[in-house]
């Protein structure tokens, strides 16, 4: 049986991510007072932590947006062929590894080398299901 995400565990994954996009930033805002902190405002370290926290927020918010329309998608009438299963669990595996990235990559440059993966990740399941969205459109008889 091929991996697939109930309506659930995506809403579960959508919130975690927001959640920890708040704390981390939360984390950090103990400290962004002092200007020297990480650097100071524009230093890379620090512009990765802020990109990593914005990134759970925003991508756990994609996540509950591709909740609906995975959910108004195959709940149309007359019934339209299902996206391909594994939308959302590459969708969420990109959601996870975006801030990663950005965290390992505060930590140690090197590490900027792995932005591929995630946005690979993010960028394919969209495609994917934008390409299924204009198929299941109605066709106008000529």
């Amino acid at each position: 049986m091929p991996p697939t995400l109930d309506a659930r565990t995506l809403s579960l994954c959508a919130w975690s991510l927001i959640v920890a996009g708040f704390l981390s930033g939360a984390t950090l805002g103990l400290f962004f007072h002092r200007d020297d902190f990480l650097g100071g405002y524009g230093s890379f370290r620090r512009r990765l932590l802020r990109l990593g926290h914005i990134a759970c927020i925003a991508l756990g918010l994609l996540a509950l947006q591709l909740l609906d329309t995975l959910a108004a998608h195959t709940a149309t009438v007359p019934p339209v062929s299902p996206p391909p299963h594994w939308i959302a669990p590459a969708f969420l595996a990109g959601a996870a590894l975006m801030p990663t990235v950005c965290f390992l990559t505060a930590w140690r440059r090197p590490f900027r080398h792995l932005f591929a993966l995630p946005v690979a990740l993010l960028v394919t399941p969209i495609v994917a299901l934008l390409i299924e969205l204009a198929r299941s459109l109605p066709r106008s008889s000529p």
